[in-house]
This record gives C-alpha cells, sequence and structure tokens, in this order.
C-alpha cells in the first residue's frame, strides 16, 4: 500500500485530504502536537524531518503545515519564516534524498494584488505582507532543492475547522449586521476540492507549480452575503473598503486586493479533472453544517 506523509494533518485541508484517500493508501500523519495516531513533526528541524522520512519511506510527502495567520505573520515574521519557508525547504531536502513526490501548499498571497488579470502560473511573486513573503520563500526553497515537486497556490479556503465560512454563521447568531470587505477579489476555495487535485495530480509526474482555486471569482462581501441566503440568515452586510477596514482594524496586514488565480496549468492538462466552480463547492459545504 502507498504511504503518505502529511504534515499538519489536523488542519482543514489536511482533514480533507485523509477524506479523499480513505483507506486506499497508509497515512504517516504528522501535526506539531502528537497523539491519536497522529506523530509530533516539527517541519523546520532538518533532523527531525530526515528522521520521519527514512524511517518511513513514504512515496509522496504533502505539506499541509503552515504559520497562516495574516496579521499574526506581521508580528512574528521570523516564527512564520520558520514555518513557511524553512520547513518547506526541510521536506524539499528530504524528499529529493528519499525519492519522494512532494506536494506544497502554497498562496495567492505571493503576489501584490494590484493586477487587473487573473494571476497565471508564470507571473513573478511579489508579495506585500509577512506571510506573503514567507511563503515565496518557501516555493523558492521548494523548486531550489527538489526536482519532483507540486507546489499548489490555493485562496480563500475552507473546510473542516476554522474559517470565513464559519466565522460569518457564527457572527450571524448574534448580529443583525456586519461589515466587510468588497474590495479584495478573489476564488473561495473548498478543501474537498483542493484534496481531488493533489489526489489527481498524485497519479501523474506533471511537476510544477500550480493554481488551485475553485472556478469564479467573488469579493468578500458578496461571499458572506451568499452564505447568509443560502443559509436563510438575515444580515445586513456593509461593504466597506479595505481603507475603511484597516481604520476598523489597524493592526491587520496588507492584503492583496485582487487575487484571483488562474488554474491554467490544470487546464492544460486536459478534462479529466477540473476544480468544481465556487458556488457549487460551496453550496457542497454548507449541506454538512445543516
Amino acid at each position: 500500500m502507498k504511504k503518505i506523509l502529511i504534515t499538519g494533518c489536523n488542519g482543514q485541508l489536511g482533514r480533507a485530504i485523509q477524506k479523499e484517500y480513505g483507506d486506499t493508501v497508509e497515512f504517516i500523519r504528522t501535526d506539531m502536537m502528537d497523539g491519536d495516531g497522529v506523530r509530533r513533526l516539527d517541519i523546520s528541524k532538518l533532523d527531525e524531518v530526515q528522521a520521519v522520512v527514512s524511517e518511513t519511506k513514504p512515496e509522496v510527502i504533502i505539506n499541509c503545515a503552515a504559520y497562516t495567520n495574516v496579521d499574526g505573520c506581521e508580528n512574528n515574521e521570523e516564527v512564520a519564516y520558520q514555518a513557511n519557508a524553512i520547513g518547506p525547504k526541510n521536506l524539499a531536502i528530504a524528499a529529493k534524498e528519499y525519492g519522494c513526490k512532494l506536494f506544497h501548499i502554497s498562496t495567492d498571497y505571493v503576489f501584490n494584488g494590484n493586477g487587473s488579470r487573473p494571476y497565471v502560473e508564470t507571473d513573478t511573486p511579489d508579495p506585500v505582507s509577512a506571510y506573503g513573503r514567507t511563503k515565496a520563500a518557501g516555493e523558492k526553497f521548494v523548486q531550489d532543492n527538489c526536482d519532483t515537486y507540486f507546489i499548489l497556490r490555493t485562496a480563500w479556503l475552507y473546510g473542516e475547522g476554522k474559517n470565513f465560512v464559519k466565522t460569518m454563521l457564527s457572527l450571524a447568531e448574534n448580529h443583525d449586521e456586519i461589515s466587510v470587505v468588497c474590495d479584495q477579489l478573489g476564488s473561495p476555495t473548498s478543501a474537498v476540492e483542493l484534496a481531488k487535485m493533489i489526489h489527481y495530480l498524485e497519479g501523474t509526474e506533471a511537476f510544477g507549480i500550480y493554481h488551485a482555486t475553485c472556478e469564479g471569482d467573488t469579493n468578500w462581501a458578496d461571499f458572506a452575503e451568499e452564505i447568509f441566503k443560502r443559509m436563510g440568515k438575515t444580515v445586513t452586510v456593509h461593504h466597506v473598503t479595505s481603507e475603511e477596514y484597516q481604520k476598523m482594524n489597524p493592526a491587520s496586514a496588507n492584503r492583496p486586493k485582487y487575487s484571483i488565480l488562474d488554474n491554467e496549468r490544470l487546464h492544460q492538462l486536459g478534462d479529466e479533472f477540473q476544480m468544481a466552480h465556487w458556488s457549487d463547492a460551496l453550496d457542497v459545504y454548507l449541506q454538512t453544517l445543516r
């Protein structure tokens, strides 16, 4: 049975990947905390990474571990760098040393968000936040230290765990009106769909960088309104600009205003697998919350 080592196994994507594969593979489940069949692994420590990979001999490594608190990264960039850059570097070194395929999950935040057309995989990263800088550094380390890699840039991810959809529904319990940013454009992406894409690519040798978001795009305020409408919640959403939101939350980091990603490389592989439209994927997800 194929062995897959998964880091950050208890996160939204980690959980979705395990459900996607089911019992068709043997998972080596790792996270920062051990217990319940999970091994503790700090990917910023090369010796720990090499020891686990050497012992378990996986064919595939899927890196779901990251420091994803965007505002927290601004205040703790060195900590974020260890998780988002050094960690992927270490996994890439081990993947090359032991002949593994490596999946590394990256982000739309590697771009500055000043564009006016969807970003394609060959566009040059130019991050405007600590989170984006550390994730861009991680991408470069993976490319420099491993040949058999898939770098998947995703965005606005939601799944089993804390996410924007659940936050909005929680706010709806105690608020009749909320303010949500309306001038940041992107593609809400289901962790279930991203897990399907990983499963599909894992069976290929089509290595490289991929954009991996659900099809279509929206803004945060419209997304919130769709969530409320589909769940029968009566909440007034005030559309505010990023600048207005910054004044209300001065500690918040810069976020790209335009971060729509074009899944160009996935489209080029053919029709065997394509990501669902964000609206359809949201319906599927909301069914699990009813």
